[in-house]
């Protein structure tokens, strides 16, 4: 009896370590290939932003990106504005990424690598090939439990969190933290349709 419990223990094992042993890579190419079968399917473009929307919460840090996105003006918002802004930010992040994905039609990702760096962070590099073209796509990643969050993303060696950040830059030396919320909020809050 003791026997036939190690082997259904094994085999449990079997099951499940994937889940909590996946590499960076592993877990990037299970995301991209779900975001890949839902840009390909023949959903409405609404419905199919939705779902990759959905898909990228569990993916990206929006959170780490938009205080990084921030830099030194994170100090001058109050914890409320704080937390307007990330939520803000991550539909405004979400919409960005997920509507360039879109643009692809069928996008083909290939994985290139996967490189361990300081602590225990990873960048994952990858293409997407398309029949004209193809885009260096590089994912930085932090372990977050058995998942693996994305703290950066950088197409062909743009950062999109450097490119938003020179955007808020510009707009909070001209205008003041509330009137920027203000204009994020007209674009991407509650009732500017969602992410």
């Amino acid at each position: 009896m003791t026997r036939v419990k190690l082997i259904a223990f094994v085999v449990w094992l079997c099951l499940v370590a994937p889940a909590w042993a996946a590499s960076p890579l592993e877990y990037t190419r299970a995301t991209l290939e779900q975001a890949s079968a839902i840009v390909g399917s023949n959903q409405t473009h609404n419905d199919k932003l939705a779902a990759v929307s959905v898909l990228f919460t569990k993916f990206l840090d929006t959170d780490a990106m938009g205080r990084a996105a921030l830099g030194n003006h994170w100090s001058s918002f109050t914890p409320q504005q704080q937390q307007e802004f990330l939520v803000l930010f991550r539909k405004l992040f979400e919409r960005t990424y997920v509507q360039e994905l879109l643009l692809f039609d069928k996008p083909n990702f290939v994985y290139v690598g996967e490189k361990r760096l300081d602590g225990d962070e990873a960048s994952v590099n990858t293409k997407i090939v398309t029949p004209r073209d193809d885009f260096k796509v590089v994912y930085q990643l932090r372990p977050a439990g058995e998942a693996w969050l994305v703290t950066q993303i950088t197409v062909e060696d743009v950062s999109l969190t450097a490119n938003l950040g020179s955007q808020l830059d510009h707009l909070l030396s001209r205008d003041s933290v509330q009137d920027v919320l203000d204009l994020m909020q007209r674009k991407f809050g509650s009732n500017a349709g969602g992410a």
